[in-house]
């Protein structure tokens, strides 16, 4: 079990050092690569929870 634990941990700090050595490289388009991700991002989120909203409200209506 504390084997188990201490890979974890090294697993982490691996995964930390890893994401702030590719950070430190820059992007001369981030701003707007970013902005665009976000928009897109939120549209998906969006319409997935719309969805299962309704699909939710189905399955009850006519299943339960």
């Amino acid at each position: 079990m504390k084997i188990a634990f201490i890979i974890v941990i090294i697993l982490g700090i691996a995964a930390l050092l890893g994401t702030v050595l590719i950070a430190g490289k820059g992007d001369a388009n981030y701003r707007e690569k970013t902005k665009r991700n976000s928009i897109n991002l939120t549209v998906i989120y969006a319409v997935v929870i719309l969805l299962s909203l309704i699909a939710v409200g189905v399955y009850i209506r006519f299943y339960v």
